[in-house]
Parts: C-alpha cells; structure tokens; sequence
C-alpha cells in the first residue's frame, strides 16, 4: 500500500521496502560539537565530560576509557579499528542507541532495604501455577518459573487434596482446571527463586487441606527449601522483618490452620453478611454463582456440594508443624469492613480484598486502608469473573499502599505492562521502597490521602527523536504488504489521577527508521508513582492499528539526557532490535 494524501494506493507489481540508515538527530550533533572540541574526534576525557555534564553520570577516566574502548568493538567488529582510543559522531550515536551501554533507566539496587517487608510494594503473582484461563487451563510449574525468572517475589499456590486423600495437588478448586503435584511446584520454586533477585520469595498458601494432608505439606517444605526457609521467632510480629536481612530465604503466608477452618464456619453461618473474606477462596464465595454456572454449562452436571463440605468434619485438630511454618499471618477479625482495616498493636497480619473490595474500601475508607498498609500486607487479586486471566487497575492498590497487588502474569494487556513498568524499578529486584507520604502520620495519626486534589511538584519533560530496528525483528510484510510502515508513538503518563493523560507523535509514513523529534511535557503531582508509558503502532486508515512495541517506566527511575529505549512484545518480553531514541529531563 503506498499513501497519497488521506489515502492508501495499492501497487500490486512492485514492493518497496527500502531501508534507509539512520542518521544522528541534531540535538546528538550538537552534542558531540560541544564535547569534542573539534566536532571530529571526542577523546576519552571529552566522553567521561559528556557523561558527568550531560548525563549526570560520574565515572573516571580509566572507566570513560574502557567504555570507549567497548563502544569501538561493538560498533565495528573490524581489527583495523581495534586500537582507536576516540569516538567519531557514528561511534558516539552508535552509544547513545544501544539498549545495553545506555539504557533508560538504571540497573541497580539502590532503594534501602533494611525497612519492614510493609514498607515496600512486592511483586506479586496471582494463581501463578495457571498457563492460562482461570477455568479450564492446565496447571504446572512452567509459569511458576517464568515469574521467578521475572522477578516475581510472592507466588500463591491453592492446596487441595488429591481424589485418593493420600497427596497434595495445586489447581485452581471447583474449575476444570487439571492438577499439577505440589511437590513439582515447590522444587520448581527452589531451582528459581533466586535467579532473577535474591531478595525473598513469599509462598502464599490458599490451604483446602485436612490437618493429615497438612502435615505432609510441613513435611514436603522442610525437606525441600531446608535452610532456605524462614522460620519466624515468634507467632506474633510487632513489626515485619526487612528484605535485606531475608536473602535467600523462603516466606510462607497463609491462615494458620484453626483460623481457617473456624472461619469456614463463620462465612457458612453469617451467609451474605457484609464480611471481609481472605485468600483466593472469597473469589469462590463473591462468584459463587458465576462459578457454579460455568462448571454446570462446561460439565453438563449439577455442582457437587459435597466437596464444599470437606473440611467441615475434619477440624478436630490442626497441624503445629504447619503452623510453625507460616512466617506472615494471613486473617481477618470478625466483622465488617472497618473492623478488618484496624491496625492492632502487638500483631502484624495480611489481609487479601478483591478487586471490587478495595474500590469499595477506598472509597468510604481510603486513609484507613493507607493506615494499615503502613504495618500490616495488604493482597489485592483478581475478580473471580476474570475467566480470561485479565487483570485490573494497580495503581488504586498502589495510591493506597497495598503491598501485594496480586496479577495474572499469564495474561497480558495494558495493566499488565504497568505491572512490569513498575517492578523495573530498584534493579528490578521485585521490591520496590513506597513513597515516604504513605508511610507517614501526623499529630493527629492523619495521613496521606489520596482523594486529595494536590498541585504539581515537578514536571518530565520527553522527546521522541526516532525509532529503529523493527525491520530486524519482524518480516518486512508484517506491517503492510506493499511498503515500509507508517510508525506514530504514545507517550503518556499512568499514575495518581490528576496525572493521567496520553500524547501522541505524528505519523511517519513509509519509514523504518521513523524520525519525529517530538517534545512533550507531563506535570506531575505524586511522581512517586508515576510511570512513563510508551507505545508505536503503525497506523492503518480503515483497519485497526498495527501494534509495533511497548515499555512501561517509573519516572523516577529515568536517566536524565539521551537514552536508547528499548520495545517490548505484549507479554512484556523485549524485543531483540527495536528501540526508541528519547531525551528525559525532570524539571
């Protein structure tokens, strides 16, 4: 297709698919002049100033050396070049677009870590050993393991008793979903968790097991994390361990055995009441009827009651092994909604709300959901409808300090990427420190709230000057059969209300290495949760757009001066080649 005016023509005799260089955009020229004294050749020197200067990175000259010498191999690969000791204006954008000498963000921990596991939001999976819908999917270690490779620190596993009593299964309870032994899910855990980050990995356990079956499960931990586990000192915490001091280590959370079995009773016997339930099992009981439903039109059978019933005749006793195990107490008190969100003095706990929970929380209880993050876990999951594995808004959970907003990290979408734009923060480590407005209180025990209508702080500014390598990593007829693609990219911001909103780049038309330089600027109120969202997509006049790349960013996280962002698929994995040249400043 070739564009004339508003209008695409169709030339079905010749394809062009012409690929042109990409040249330096001019800020980077004047950049190189200004540092190389001669606009020729910058010298090692000229580079370590450029970088102190222009990029507020401080490195010495044997490093600037060494860098330079890096950049030379990189761009040339011939031995001719092989003892130059300088950079020409191809070498220096060369640098300046290459993902992995200078990315957008940096790559280290740098966040301190020695705060309660509270005072930080974790990255967190929700039914992690689904490969895909919430109903009928089969369940396996597999995703398990992509998470932790991820960075994923809080995987949840749902306990239930095999049909023969004898073993433990992990699936997702009263669906089709097929089983998965939880003996694999835990080895599985033990070879990763520690690949991507060695901060601590927390197991939540949505437990439908008898006191026998638990048992075997303290059984089956112990033996395979051994010294990785954590045992807590004591029953009750007053205040939450620190990820630094939890390296390496295994966390298990869940009910302890009695409270979880006493409270099956409660939610039996308060029927509708507006209750507060915990772990994925209120999905069960705030979608009953969604799940009964489905179960009945995939199987063709009444929902067999009897299975809910299970645990009522086996409570009698409950394991102290197992319950030795569990380093955070998940649980409620009895009672509503205010009473669930109260912050007791001596005990730390974990509570988990839906997705619908929270909105109605925050809603007519915001400064008491912030109030308790500041000591307790708060889990936000999925609403049990999300068959589909979609996900949800984070940033409601974030704004109120909810440590642990539970995703689907099988799916994919827009919630999704901001989830892993998020999680890039702090060296990608899975933990990232929450803003200190959350963690404080007033005189008067006030504290932060988020309906607030509050006036920028600070403003980011963002130049697009040009995208490349699409024509590496995909065919040349993905985009249009007949010529190059027709690139625009979005640039916008994800956060705080009052700093939402999405920009746009004009179309480049026929272009590979599409070139816009394009400024934008974003105020910006709470840019502690700020995250840069960027997209390109190839436009299409009477078909929905191509999409050609996405990255989420925090703000706070960018590097200022010219960066080489790289692009990702919709599942979140980057690309191979293709990158955006941008410029960042915070003002």
């Amino acid at each position: 297709m070739k564009r004339m005016g508003n209008y695409k023509v169709c030339y079905c005799f010749t394809r062009n698919f012409k690929i042109t260089e990409s040249e330096p955009p001019d800020d980077v020229r004047e950049a190189f002049k200004k540092y190389s004294g001669d606009g020729i050749n910058m010298s090692a020197d000229q580079f370590r100033r450029f970088l102190d200067e222009f990029h507020n990175e401080q490195v010495s000259i044997a490093e600037a050396e060494r860098l330079v010498d890096q950049i030379v191999h990189k761009h040339h690969h011939l031995v001719k070049f092989m003892n130059r000791k300088s950079l020409n204006l191809d070498d220096f954008h060369h640098f300046l677009f290459n993902t992995d000498l200078n990315p957008p963000i940096r790559s280290q921990v740098h966040q301190d870590m020695t705060a309660p596991l509270s005072h930080y939001y974790i990255y967190t999976g929700h039914n992690s050993y689904l490969t895909g819908n919430q109903l009928s999917s089969k369940c396996s270690e597999v995703p398990i393991i992509k998470a932790l490779k991820r960075g994923v620190r809080v995987i949840e596993l749902d306990l239930w008793p095999k049909s023969s009593g004898d073993d433990v299964h992990v699936l997702h309870g009263r669906t089709l979903t097929s089983p998965v032994k939880l003996i694999e899910c835990l080895k599985a855990i033990k070879e990763y968790a520690f690949v991507a980050s060695p901060y601590p990995v927390i197991i939540t356990l949505e437990d439908h097991l008898t006191p026998d079956l638990q048992e075997k499960v303290a059984e089956m931990i112990t033996d395979i994390f051994g010294s990785m586990l954590y045992y807590p000192e004591s029953t009750k915490f007053e205040e939450l361990p620190n990820p630094e001091s939890l390296k390496h280590r295994i966390l298990i959370s869940t009910k302890p055995p009695k409270e979880y079995l006493e409270s099956k009773d409660d939610e039996r016997s308060s029927s509708h009441k507006n209750k507060v339930s915990d772990v994925d099992d209120d999905t069960w009981s705030e979608d009953r009827s969604s799940y009964k439903l489905i179960y009945m039109l995939q199987s063709g059978s009444d929902y067999d009651v009897d299975t809910e019933e299970l645990l009522k005749d086996k409570k009698s006793c409950s394991s102290p092994v197992y319950k030795r195990l569990i380093a955070i107490h998940a649980g409620k008190p009895k009672g509503g909604l205010k009473d669930a969100l109260k912050v007791e003095k001596d005990k730390v706990r974990r509570l988990s709300l839906s997705e619908q929970a929270l909105e109605k929380a925050v809603e007519n209880h915001g400064q008491d959901v912030v109030r308790f993050t500041q000591k307790n876990i708060l889990r936000i999951y999925p609403k049990g409808t999300r068959i589909t594995s979609s996900n949800y808004k984070p940033l409601i959970g974030w704004l109120h300090g909810a440590q642990m907003v539970a995703f689907n990290m099988q799916g994919y979408g827009r919630s999704l990427w901001l989830m892993q734009g998020m999680f890039r923060a702090n060296g990608s480590c899975g933990y990232v420190k929450k803003p200190d407005f959350l963690m404080r209180c007033g005189p008067k025990n006030e504290v932060f709230n988020p309906k607030a209508k509050l006036p920028a702080r600070t403003t980011l500014k963002v130049k697009v000057y040009m995208g490349d390598g699409w024509h590496l990593d995909f065919k040349k007829t993905h985009f249009d059969k007949y010529s190059p693609p027709d690139f625009y990219t979005k640039v916008g911001i994800a956060g705080a209300s009052v700093d939402k909103q999405m920009k746009r780049t004009k179309i480049k038309e026929d272009n590979w290495t599409p070139v816009w330089n394009e400024e934008f600027t974003f105020p910006l109120a709470v840019p502690e949760l700020a995250i840069l969202r960027i997209e390109v997509h190839d436009y299409n006049m009477s078909e929905k757009d191509d999409f050609a790349g996405q990255i989420c960013l925090p703000v706070l996280e960018l590097k200022p001066g010219i960066r080489a962002v790289p692009l990702c698929n919709r599942k979140g994995v980057q690309y191979t080649s293709t990158r955006l040249l941008m410029r960042f400043e915070i003002i």
